[in-house]
């Protein structure tokens, strides 16, 4: 069924018709806005909500209870899940809302071009009737016109009394009258013919046509709904997989939670290492008094053989002050050794250190070794670059190097003497690059030096920490062998060191020492003078070259 053909008369009705087909349209599209404003708004309370209750973090609030973490997993979860929220909104606004408005202009262009034809067809069948009416008219005043002249001159040719001259003046008239009639008649049936030729093009070719274009847009218009409809769906379809991960995620995370590793993770973060309490000895102020047999009290048995209360029974300010553990625990200021825990979270908060300390420590060599075999190369080819170039940055690297073995020396002392262990010359020492820590006996004596370098523009890099040294008779013992030390290598200083220490070497920038004993890995290199004197110097402060025969062996 056409609209040209069934509803040929209906112009005004399907003039509204297709207007209400655009309003419908677009009142869609404001649904669709609207809808997307809401999946806007609710991805965006979904991200405050997950901002709100998982903010950023220190590195030591990093959540550890398995409830925690699966609480920020399925944080996390949810943030995933308002992007894809987002994802919808943008899919709609893009594939559907914008799709909408595009069609929609589209729409209205084309209904008003359809209508406007229409109407001027219209306005041409109107123009053709009213021709053809004008005609019918003129030929209807004509006929009239031309009747009362026949009348008139009926009436004076049978009237006896009127003259020759009367009679043929009115059949003069009625002759006028009568073509003028005829000439009214053919044109009125010629208007009336191009009238039904117009109408007939009007109702069965023009009309048909604008009719049949409106129907198409029409239905172009529904099947486009359709389409927006399937897209509508298939934006928040495509989600869906996604979403069920999100949602996967968060079953997975709250199966992950455990209860047993979160006491177990309690008991590790507040066990304080100390032994429970002893009981407290009855401690009798009544000894002095006499007492007669007959009392009836009960008396405290005396300490047999005048043994004394063990002092470790008594009630002492130390035994009070470990009351807190069944009480509140007292402030206690946070100290760089941690002293202020109780022995085993000291523990594992030094052994926390050490370890970051190590990783620390192993960049800063793979670092130096880069910048050295970088050297080799430029000192093989020249045009690469200038192999001086780097000795500042090696300098920085060595520096850094001997500050973080300082500090796990330090920290591994505080370890040892929370574990009760006695660090001795070789028990302890680790490899040469990480968690290093120097030997009895290979560290500078007490006290601090300085050295300041001839050279503005070259800095000496971190001497050995001087704190972790021990006493000079140590360095004392070393030096006092009968047979002096077989030179192994020679070193050139690239810095001055004031050797202000006992057990150290005092040498100049740019002077040659000989090396009689290498690098234990504390940071010293034991040297002599060419006069003979002999003592340690800091490793990087000296560019070292060693014998083939000694790197043989």
């Amino acid at each position: 069924m056409t609209w040209g053909t069934e509803l040929w008369d209906q112009f005004e009705n399907l003039d509204k018709h297709t207007q209400w087909g655009i309003d419908f349209l677009e009142r869609y599209s404001k649904f669709v806005k609207e809808r997307l404003e809401i999946e806007q708004t609710y991805a965006k309370q979904l991200r405050n909500l997950v901002k709100k209750y998982c903010p950023k973090r220190s590195k030591d609030d990093e959540p550890r209870f398995s409830s925690c973490v699966s609480f920020y997993s399925i944080l996390n979860e949810l943030n995933d899940y308002a992007g894809q929220r987002e994802v919808v909104a943008e899919e709609m606004g893009h594939k559907v809302y914008g799709e909408l408005m595009r069609y929609s202009q589209d729409l209205k262009s084309e209904r008003k071009q359809h209508l406007q034809e229409g109407r001027k067809a219209q306005q041409y069948l109107d123009q053709c009737w009213k021709q053809m009416d004008n005609s019918k008219k003129k030929f209807e005043r004509e006929c009239k016109e031309a009747e009362k002249s026949q009348i008139s001159y009926d009436r004076l040719d049978n009237d006896i009394n009127a003259t020759k001259s009367e009679v043929e003046k009115a059949k003069s008239q009625l002759y006028l009258r009568t073509h003028s009639a005829d000439e009214s008649k053919n044109e009125y049936a010629a208007q009336l013919q191009n009238f039904n030729g117009e109408q007939w093009k009007h109702f069965n070719v023009a009309i048909p046509q604008i009719f049949k274009n409106l129907q198409d847009m029409d239905e172009r218009r529904t099947v486009k709904l359709g389409e927006t409809y399937r897209s509508f769906a298939d934006v928040e379809r495509r989600v869906v997989p996604i979403i069920s991960k999100c949602l996967e995620g968060m079953v997975t995370a709250a199966k992950a939670v455990d209860q047993r590793k979160d006491s177990a993770i309690v008991v590790e973060s507040f066990k304080s290492g100390f032994e429970p309490p002893g009981d407290y000895p009855f401690e009798d102020y009544s000894q002095n008094l006499s007492r007669t047999g007959s009392d009836n009290t009960i008396s405290t048995p005396k300490n047999e053989g005048g043994v004394k209360p063990d002092p470790k029974h008594s009630i002492s300010k130390t035994a009070k002050n470990k009351l807190w553990l069944f009480g509140k625990k007292p402030k206690a200021p946070s100290l760089e050794d941690f002293s202020h825990l109780p022995p085993e979270q000291r523990r594992k908060r030094l052994q926390a250190r050490i370890d970051e300390l190590s990783k620390e420590l192993q960049k800063e060599v793979d670092q130096r070794d880069a910048l050295n075999k970088m050297k080799d190369v430029y000192e093989k080819n020249p045009q690469m670059g200038d192999p001086q170039s780097l000795q500042p940055k090696i300098s920085e690297t060595m520096c850094n190097m001997e500050k973080l073995r300082s500090e796990i020396h330090k920290n591994e002392s505080w370890l040892s003497e929370v574990e009760g262990k006695v660090s001795t010359r070789g028990d302890r020492r680790p490899s040469a690059d990480v968690n290093h820590h120097a030997p009895h006996g290979r560290e500078s004596p007490e006290g601090s030096y300085t050295d300041v370098p001839n050279q503005e523009h070259r800095s000496p890099p971190h001497q050995p920490d001087p704190r972790q040294a021990h006493q000079p008779d140590e360095f004392d013992d070393e030096f006092d062998d009968d047979d002096p030390l077989p030179v192994i290598g020679h070193c050139k200083a690239l810095y001055s060191f004031n050797g202000q220490n006992e057990g150290t070497l005092l040498m100049k920038e740019n002077e040659v020492l000989y090396i009689i004993e290498e690098d234990k890995g504390d940071g010293w290199t034991r040297a002599r003078k060419q006069s003979g004197e002999e003592g340690y110097v800091p490793t990087s402060y000296v560019e070292i070259a060693m014998e083939k025969n000694s790197k043989d062996s």
